[in-house]
Protein backbone atom coordinates (compact mmCIF):
# COMPACT_ATOMS: atom_id res chain seq x y z
CA UNK A 1 0.00 0.00 0.00
CA UNK A 2 1.09 3.63 -0.57
CA UNK A 3 2.51 5.43 2.13
CA UNK A 4 4.47 7.72 4.35
CA UNK A 5 6.40 6.63 7.42
CA UNK A 6 7.74 9.51 9.93
CA UNK A 7 9.94 7.81 12.63
CA UNK A 8 8.43 9.70 15.72
CA UNK A 9 11.00 11.27 18.28
CA UNK A 10 9.74 9.49 21.25
CA UNK A 11 9.25 5.59 21.01
CA UNK A 12 7.04 5.68 24.07
CA UNK A 13 4.72 7.29 21.99
CA UNK A 14 2.22 5.14 19.87
CA UNK A 15 2.31 5.24 16.32
CA UNK A 16 -0.54 7.19 14.38
CA UNK A 17 -1.83 5.32 11.52
CA UNK A 18 -3.80 8.12 9.06
CA UNK A 19 -6.39 7.27 7.13
CA UNK A 20 -7.82 9.87 4.80
CA UNK A 21 -11.31 10.60 3.23
CA UNK A 22 -12.80 9.66 -0.38
CA UNK A 23 -10.37 11.46 -2.67
CA UNK A 24 -7.57 12.07 -0.28
CA UNK A 25 -3.86 10.94 -0.23
CA UNK A 26 -1.66 9.79 2.16
CA UNK A 27 -0.33 13.51 2.25
CA UNK A 28 -4.11 15.07 3.70
CA UNK A 29 -4.15 14.33 7.62
CA UNK A 30 -0.14 14.80 8.40
CA UNK A 31 -0.70 18.25 10.00
CA UNK A 32 -3.39 16.46 12.13
CA UNK A 33 -0.58 14.03 13.50
CA UNK A 34 1.45 17.10 14.56
CA UNK A 35 -1.10 18.62 16.28
CA UNK A 36 -2.18 15.03 18.33
CA UNK A 37 1.50 13.92 19.02
CA UNK A 38 4.01 15.80 17.46
CA UNK A 39 6.41 13.05 19.22
CA UNK A 40 4.76 9.93 17.98
CA UNK A 41 5.50 7.75 14.70
CA UNK A 42 3.26 7.83 11.60
CA UNK A 43 2.23 5.80 9.19
CA UNK A 44 0.09 7.47 6.64
CA UNK A 45 -1.66 5.38 4.23
CA UNK A 46 -3.29 5.70 0.84
CA UNK A 47 -6.22 3.47 -0.08
CA UNK A 48 -5.97 1.09 -2.94
CA UNK A 49 -9.68 1.31 -4.53
CA UNK A 50 -10.12 4.39 -6.77
CA UNK A 51 -13.44 5.38 -7.27
CA UNK A 52 -13.38 7.84 -10.80
CA UNK A 53 -9.84 8.44 -10.07
CA UNK A 54 -10.52 9.57 -6.40
CA UNK A 55 -8.53 7.15 -3.81
CA UNK A 56 -10.51 5.08 -1.30
CA UNK A 57 -10.17 2.90 1.02
CA UNK A 58 -12.91 0.51 -0.18
CA UNK A 59 -15.53 0.30 -2.76
CA UNK A 60 -18.88 1.39 -2.17
CA UNK A 61 -22.24 0.41 -4.59
CA UNK A 62 -23.63 4.25 -4.08
CA UNK A 63 -23.82 6.59 -1.11
CA UNK A 64 -23.80 5.75 2.22
CA UNK A 65 -23.91 2.08 0.89
CA UNK A 66 -21.17 -0.17 1.52
CA UNK A 67 -19.53 -2.91 -0.84
CA UNK A 68 -19.28 -5.42 1.78
CA UNK A 69 -17.40 -8.23 0.32
CA UNK A 70 -14.71 -5.50 -0.61
CA UNK A 71 -15.12 -3.88 3.05
CA UNK A 72 -13.86 -7.17 4.21
CA UNK A 73 -11.33 -8.19 1.53
CA UNK A 74 -9.91 -3.93 2.41
CA UNK A 75 -10.11 -4.55 5.73
CA UNK A 76 -7.91 -7.59 6.54
CA UNK A 77 -5.79 -5.88 3.35
CA UNK A 78 -5.30 -3.28 5.44
CA UNK A 79 -4.67 -5.28 9.20
CA UNK A 80 -1.82 -7.78 7.24
CA UNK A 81 0.25 -4.15 5.88
CA UNK A 82 0.46 -2.75 9.86
CA UNK A 83 1.77 -6.14 10.49
CA UNK A 84 4.30 -5.85 7.93
CA UNK A 85 4.95 -2.34 8.26
CA UNK A 86 5.21 -2.12 12.32
CA UNK A 87 8.16 -5.37 11.35
CA UNK A 88 9.82 -3.14 8.24
CA UNK A 89 9.79 0.20 10.95
CA UNK A 90 10.23 -1.59 13.96
CA UNK A 91 7.00 0.05 15.49
CA UNK A 92 5.16 -1.69 18.19
CA UNK A 93 2.52 -3.29 16.68
CA UNK A 94 0.08 -3.44 19.64
CA UNK A 95 0.45 0.26 20.39
CA UNK A 96 -1.15 1.83 17.16
CA UNK A 97 -3.58 5.07 17.27
CA UNK A 98 -5.50 5.85 13.71
CA UNK A 99 -7.13 9.03 12.93
CA UNK A 100 -9.41 8.32 10.53
CA UNK A 101 -11.77 11.06 8.50
CA UNK A 102 -14.99 9.73 6.81
CA UNK A 103 -13.77 7.15 4.83
CA UNK A 104 -10.45 6.66 6.28
CA UNK A 105 -12.93 6.54 9.84
CA UNK A 106 -14.78 3.57 8.30
CA UNK A 107 -11.96 1.59 7.33
CA UNK A 108 -10.76 2.61 10.87
CA UNK A 109 -13.84 1.11 12.39
CA UNK A 110 -13.79 -1.78 10.23
CA UNK A 111 -10.45 -2.68 11.60
CA UNK A 112 -11.96 -2.96 15.00
CA UNK A 113 -15.18 -4.92 14.05
CA UNK A 114 -13.17 -7.29 12.46
CA UNK A 115 -9.84 -7.53 13.97
CA UNK A 116 -9.42 -7.29 18.57
CA UNK A 117 -5.91 -5.89 18.43
CA UNK A 118 -5.42 -4.39 14.85
CA UNK A 119 -5.59 -0.72 17.21
CA UNK A 120 -4.87 0.27 20.56
CA UNK A 121 -7.29 3.45 19.84
CA UNK A 122 -9.00 5.44 16.88
CA UNK A 123 -10.33 8.78 16.52
CA UNK A 124 -12.85 8.76 14.22
CA UNK A 125 -13.96 12.06 12.32
CA UNK A 126 -17.16 10.98 10.56
CA UNK A 127 -17.83 7.52 10.73
CA UNK A 128 -20.55 5.59 9.58
CA UNK A 129 -20.70 2.19 10.82
CA UNK A 130 -19.21 -0.21 8.80
CA UNK A 131 -21.36 -3.68 8.99
CA UNK A 132 -24.59 -4.42 10.67
CA UNK A 133 -25.45 -7.91 12.26
CA UNK A 134 -21.87 -9.10 12.85
CA UNK A 135 -20.93 -10.23 16.63
CA UNK A 136 -18.00 -7.54 17.00
CA UNK A 137 -14.58 -9.32 19.27
CA UNK A 138 -13.96 -8.12 22.81
CA UNK A 139 -12.88 -4.60 22.96
CA UNK A 140 -11.87 -4.27 26.51
CA UNK A 141 -9.19 -1.52 26.86
CA UNK A 142 -9.97 -0.20 23.50
CA UNK A 143 -10.43 3.95 23.79
CA UNK A 144 -12.17 5.45 20.83
CA UNK A 145 -13.34 9.19 20.22
CA UNK A 146 -16.42 9.67 17.15
CA UNK A 147 -16.43 13.41 16.13
CA UNK A 148 -19.74 14.42 14.24
CA UNK A 149 -22.03 16.77 12.55
CA UNK A 150 -25.38 17.36 14.05
CA UNK A 151 -26.25 18.50 10.05
CA UNK A 152 -23.86 15.79 8.37
CA UNK A 153 -26.07 15.13 4.78
CA UNK A 154 -23.10 12.35 4.46
CA UNK A 155 -22.75 11.00 7.48
CA UNK A 156 -25.98 11.02 9.34
CA UNK A 157 -26.06 11.66 13.63
CA UNK A 158 -27.48 8.45 13.94
CA UNK A 159 -24.74 6.34 12.57
CA UNK A 160 -22.47 7.98 15.21
CA UNK A 161 -24.77 7.08 17.93
CA UNK A 162 -25.31 3.42 16.56
CA UNK A 163 -21.83 3.10 16.09
CA UNK A 164 -21.22 4.55 20.00
CA UNK A 165 -23.47 2.03 21.02
CA UNK A 166 -22.12 -1.09 18.87
CA UNK A 167 -18.79 -0.35 20.14
CA UNK A 168 -19.65 -0.18 23.81
CA UNK A 169 -21.53 -3.51 23.86
CA UNK A 170 -18.09 -4.61 22.71
CA UNK A 171 -16.07 -2.84 25.85
CA UNK A 172 -14.71 -0.53 23.98
CA UNK A 173 -13.98 2.77 26.20
CA UNK A 174 -16.00 5.34 23.78
CA UNK A 175 -16.62 9.11 23.75
CA UNK A 176 -18.64 11.10 20.63
CA UNK A 177 -17.74 14.71 20.06
CA UNK A 178 -20.83 16.93 18.92
CA UNK A 179 -20.46 19.56 16.12
CA UNK A 180 -23.36 21.72 14.58
CA UNK A 181 -21.34 20.93 11.24
CA UNK A 182 -21.62 19.18 8.34
CA UNK A 183 -19.67 16.85 6.98
CA UNK A 184 -16.12 18.88 6.66
CA UNK A 185 -13.81 18.65 8.92
CA UNK A 186 -12.86 21.81 11.31
CA UNK A 187 -10.21 23.25 13.40
CA UNK A 188 -12.42 22.77 16.97
CA UNK A 189 -12.81 19.05 16.36
CA UNK A 190 -9.12 18.70 15.66
CA UNK A 191 -8.25 20.31 18.73
CA UNK A 192 -11.03 18.20 20.36
CA UNK A 193 -9.07 14.84 19.30
CA UNK A 194 -5.99 16.43 20.52
CA UNK A 195 -6.81 17.14 23.86
CA UNK A 196 -8.75 13.79 23.89
CA UNK A 197 -5.79 12.02 22.76
CA UNK A 198 -3.93 13.94 26.05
Amino acid sequence: MKHIFKKGSNPQRPTLLLLHGTGGTEQDLLALADKIDPEANVLSVRGNVSENGMPRFFRRLAEGVFDEEDLIFRTEELNQFLDEASEKYEFDRSAITAVGYSNGANIAASLMFHYKDALHAAILHHPMVPRRGISLPDLSGKKVLITAGTNDPICPSQESIDLQQLLQEASADVEVHWENHGHQLTFSEVEAAAAWYR
